[in-house]
Formats: C-alpha cells, sequence, structure tokens
C-alpha cells in the first residue's frame, strides 16, 4: 500500500460508516414515512376541527387514520411499530379530549410523553447511561459494548443524549404555555408545526456526533467468531484423540 493509497480507503471507510450510522438513524426513528404517520392524524385533527369545530369528528378521523396507516404496513408486510405507537398516542388523546370535551387535550398525552421523554434523556446521560445509546446499541449490533470497551462511542451518545433532551424541553417550553393560554387552533397549528423540525435537529446533530466517533463494536459478530473458534477447537481435539495411538495394555492384548 502506497502513502496516496491510505487516505483513500480511510476516506472510503469514513464514508461507510457514515452511511451505516445514517441508515440505523432512519431504521431507529421510522425515517421518512414514520415522520408522516407522526404528524398525519394531528394534521387531520386539526384541520377538521379548524373548519367545524368539531371535536367528535375530528377525533373520530385521527384515529381512523392512523389504523388506516397501521393496516397499510401490515398488508405491505412492513415494520410496524412506529404506526402502533401513533395509534395508542392518537387513542390516549381520544380519551383525554373526549373526556373533558376540550380539544386542546387531544394534544395533551402527547406533550406529556414530550416532556418524559426529555427528562429521560437528560436523566439517563447524568448517570452515565445515555438514553440514546441504549436505544441505537442493539441497532448498530454494539448493544451495552459503548459503555466500557468503546469511551468515544460513549462520549458521543452523550452530547447526541444531551441534544434530544434539550431540544424537547425547548419545544416543551413553547407548547405548555400555548396549552393553557393560547386559542384551541393556533394551538394545534403552532404544535403541528413543531413537529418535524426539532425531530430533524434532533436526528441531525446525532448523526453528526456519531459519524465522528470511532465504528461500533459488533458484539453479534464477536459472539459468532468465539462459537465458531470454539467449535474448531473441540474438532480438533476430536481429530487428536482419534489420532492418537492406542494405550500400551490394548497393544500387549492384541
Amino acid at each position: 500500500m502506497t502513502s496516496l493509497d491510505k487516505p483513500t480507503e480511510d476516506a472510503q471507510d469514513a464514508q461507510d460508516a457514515r452511511a451505516v450510522t445514517e441508515a440505523a438513524l432512519f431504521e431507529a426513528f421510522g425515517g421518512v414515512r414514520g415522520m408522516v404517520e407522526t404528524v398525519v392524524p394531528g394534521l387531520l385533527f386539526v384541520t377538521i376541527f379548524t373548519i367545524n369545530k368539531d371535536l367528535h369528528w375530528a377525533a373520530i378521523a385521527a384515529l381512523a387514520v392512523s389504523l388506516l396507516l397501521v393496516v397499510v404496513r401490515l398488508v405491505r408486510r412492513d415494520t410496524v411499530k412506529h404506526a402502533f405507537s401513533g395509534v395508542f398516542g392518537v387513542a390516549f388523546g381520544v380519551v383525554f379530549a373526549m373526556m373533558t370535551g376540550n380539544a386542546k387535550d387531544f394534544y395533551l398525552p402527547g406533550m406529556l410523553y414530550t416532556l418524559g421523554l426529555a427528562v429521560a434523556y437528560i436523566v439517563t446521560t447524568l448517570v452515565g447511561v445515555p438514553l440514546i445509546g441504549l436505544m441505537l446499541g442493539p441497532v448498530f449490533k454494539e448493544n451495552l459494548s459503548w459503555r466500557t470497551r468503546n469511551p468515544g462511542r460513549k462520549k458521543a451518545y452523550t452530547k447526541a443524549s444531551w441534544a434530544w433532551g434539550l431540544i424537547l424541553l425547548a419545544k416543551c417550553a413553547v407548547l405548555f404555555p400555548l396549552y393553557w393560554w393560547g386559542d384551541t387552533t393556533q394551538f394545534g397549528w403552532v404544535l403541528i408545526a413543531l413537529k418535524i423540525p426539532p425531530f430533524l435537529l434532533a436526528v441531525w446533530l446525532t448523526w453528526v456526533f456519531l459519524a465522528k466517533a470511532p465504528p461500533p463494536i459488533d458484539v453479534f459478530a464477536e459472539m459468532e467468531a468465539e462459537e465458531q473458534a470454539e467449535k474448531e477447537r473441540k474438532a480438533a481435539l476430536a481429530k487428536e484423540r482419534g489420532d492418537a495411538p492406542a494405550p500400551a495394555r490394548h497393544r500387549r492384548e492384541a
């Protein structure tokens, strides 16, 4: 290998690492389709409520489109975890809104979830086990190896978790005052507007931090290699025993 070849290979390795990171993030957070499925029910709810101020029709429509998205995924045999989480979120919102008769309560469960998630990101980071690492570790096939064996990865996960926690807290700082004092329609449109941009910012920062971090340790590949080495060792031992000369007593009897 010449001195000119190495930078090219290093650049290619870095590009491959970034591609793997990008693919893993899309898988973990649902990609473009997951974002669309997150926005559509709330968008439909606020649109219908803005037009006719009918809470029941708005809630039924939002729940129906959430169920439809799940059915579409089931028919296409796609991953349904993001669609199912959307259905549960919409269902809780519908229950809250119907119980109180206040259309703004349709968004309350999601807001409380966002606040809880922000606190979880910050608390887990403070105790040294950043939540984003717990979420992405299995996706990168590294599980928890980053905690003790890959300090560069742990540092990146720590930065990413801080980013997620602070961004979500900032989002809550905007939404909760509007929830208490804002107009229902205005509040709904602001919430829809804040669905995607903070999420994209957090995902982008996570990608930046992880793209600069050391590559993950593939613990699954390590386990497979260990199992293969163990099989080869047993095979070699069995072969050695089979090729060994017979004991002296057996030779005399023969």
